[in-house]
């Protein structure tokens, strides 16, 4: 188990790629406070590198994101003190796609929840064939409300609403075609899909690249902060009731939350 000093993000320039590695494996690189407050410092790093064309966010461990830290999100409303200084998830996602530079997600493995809200906010995403997806939120009695903004962006409309409503887990092959993941390779090739992707990128004049990624984000971008603020209020509203405690407790429990038929 990583000791409470070493990183949670890891970052490493090379050939004009800046790679962001969720290490904290102990909780499957859930979205904890620290996490959100490293993972956004290292973006802004890499945003101000003019040596970076572009970034790759991968993890370690056996997934990719579990989205949030719910022993975290347990002791807070447990009254345990919050760090109020860490990024919002609504903050984080805005980062990733707001970055002026391409960002890459390279899944390692699963992700949940808020885990693919950075999956969707990535211009890019790869996914190993053997990856998993869930929009878990249901099933623990609150809502995926502030990843519906960057998520409904990528995938369609059925799709969105069958995972969204019934929680199920679906392959990443099921991901691309709902137009989440961009690719859904072989686990022995994602990392020379991933490097193909970058080596194109690299191929890109930076001040176009640039131009054109905001291009491709003009036309979200108008209401994107007004839909984040209306979800940040259902997602409090919604963690802070009875449904998400008893959710939380049957999650810890490894039991049906009281309201499985």
């Amino acid at each position: 188990m990583a000791e409470a000093t070493e990183p949670l993000v890891r970052a490493r320039v090379q050939r004009g790629v800046a790679t962001l590695t969720l290490d904290s494996p102990r909780n499957r690189n859930a979205l904890s406070a620290r996490l959100r407050t490293e993972l956004a410092a290292r973006l802004a790093d890499a945003v101000a590198d003019d040596d970076v064309r572009a970034v790759l966010l991968t993890g370690t461990g056996p997934a990719f994101c579990a989205g949030a830290d719910l022993k975290e999100v347990a002791a807070e409303h447990a009254g345990a003190p919050v760090d109020r200084s860490a990024p919002g998830m609504a903050e984080l996602f805005s980062a990733v796609m707001d970055a002026p530079k391409p960002v890459v997600a390279k899944l390692n493995g699963p992700a949940r929840a808020g885990g693919i809200g950075l999956v969707a906010a990535a211009d890019i995403a790869v996914a190993p064939a053997s990856a998993t997806f869930a929009f878990s939120e249901v099933r623990i009695g609150v809502v995926p409300a502030l990843i519906s903004v960057p998520v409904a962006l990528r995938m369609h409309d059925r799709q969105l609403a069958r995972y969204f409503l019934t929680g199920e887990t679906f392959d990443a092959a099921a991901a691309a075609a709902a137009g989440l993941v961009t690719v859904a390779a072989p686990d022995d090739e994602v990392d020379a899909v991933a490097d193909g992707i970058l080596d194109g990128l690299r191929q890109a004049a930076p001040a176009a690249l640039a131009r054109t990624k905001a291009l491709l984000a003009a036309a979200d971008h108008r209401d994107r902060a007004a839909a984040f603020a209306e979800m940040a209020e259902v997602s409090r509203a919604f963690f802070a009731g009875a449904d998400a405690a008893e959710g939380r407790a049957a999650f810890f429990e490894k039991r049906p939350p009281r309201w499985a038929l």
